[in-house]
């Protein structure tokens, strides 16, 4: 692994992590349903800008297609519609946390599918789900949301299946184009949720203004595009490592930016989930 896949790695970790905040914060002045809506709709268009810009044609395969929309519904509306819902009720370290669980819950669906693990990796997908509940029944007898806890549980695992859809379905050369569609998707797909369930009351101070510029252009745009890039450039096994990093910083940038408290448990599980995921991926390499 070269110092540039490297950087990416560290650079996509870093924006990924950071989008609970930035939702926590911007929930606070505006509908999440609505602000995603508006969210993708502009990141999609810019992606589509640039794509044209730098010459990527939509000449998709029809599994590239259904890999597009599923992507799009199972990322943008469940997983990302569940966790800025949930952002209303509960600390945003926390929906990192769960969030963390993707890399065990793929590597546990590809070995229903018939991968084999090895042993490193199962004990690695106890350890990482046992540092999961801990934090959890922690956080749920500290007088957490259960109904905000359902929410991000479900959006990951959404986001399980999205990464399980697009196995194999590499966007070639349109990376840029890829993401814009999947964006106007998920735009698509949160607008009647937003009109049915929300009232459209926005209260247009400058934090929302700056948590939502950062959340649509970094976190939504540009980390997901070091993503496609990331597993183009080495793999989707060896990108996935880097997700071991999440739980990390996620709950550091939420108690440095919001103030969140971490007790004792939550940095135990916080170590045994990373120890998890990385026990998980760097078997799988072998």
């Amino acid at each position: 692994m070269d110092f540039r896949a490297i950087f990416m790695g560290v650079s996509f970790a870093l924006m990924w992590s950071s989008a609970f905040t930035s939702a926590k914060i911007a929930v606070q002045y505006a509908p999440p349903f609505a602000l995603l809506c508006v969210r993708f709709l502009i990141s999609g268009l810019i992606a589509l800008a640039l794509a044209r810009f730098l010459g990527q044609r939509l000449r998709l395969t029809r599994a590239q297609w259904l890999a597009v929309v599923g992507f799009g519904l199972c990322q943008n509306v469940i997983y990302l519609g569940a966790n800025f819902w949930a952002a209303q009720t509960i600390d945003a370290s926390l929906a990192v946390i769960v969030a963390s669980l993707l890399p065990l819950l793929v590597a546990g669906a590809n070995a229903l599918r018939g991968e084999r693990l090895s042993a490193v990796a199962l004990a690695g997908l106890v350890v990482g789900l046992v540092g999961v509940l801990v934090i959890m029944s922690d956080r749920l007898g500290g007088g957490a949301d259960p109904t905000g806890v359902a929410m991000v549980v479900i959006g990951v695992l959404a986001l399980t299946a999205a990464t399980l859809l697009v196995q194999g379905a590499s966007p070639g050369g349109n990376v840029i184009a890829v993401v814009g569609l999947q964006m106007l998707v998920g735009s698509a797909g949160l607008l009647p949720l937003s009109l049915l369930t929300e009232d459209l009351i926005v209260d247009l101070q400058w934090q929302l203004i700056v948590a939502f510029t950062y959340t649509t252009l970094v976190p939504g745009l540009l980390a997901t595009v070091t993503w496609f890039l990331l597993v183009n450039r080495i793999g989707p096994t060896r990108a996935a490592t880097f997700h071991f990093l999440n739980p990390f910083l996620g709950v550091a940038i939420a108690a440095l930016i919001l103030g969140e408290a971490l007790g004792l448990r939550d940095l135990i599980g916080v170590a045994v989930i990373m120890g998890g995921i990385l026990a998980v991926q760097l078997s799988r390499r072998n």
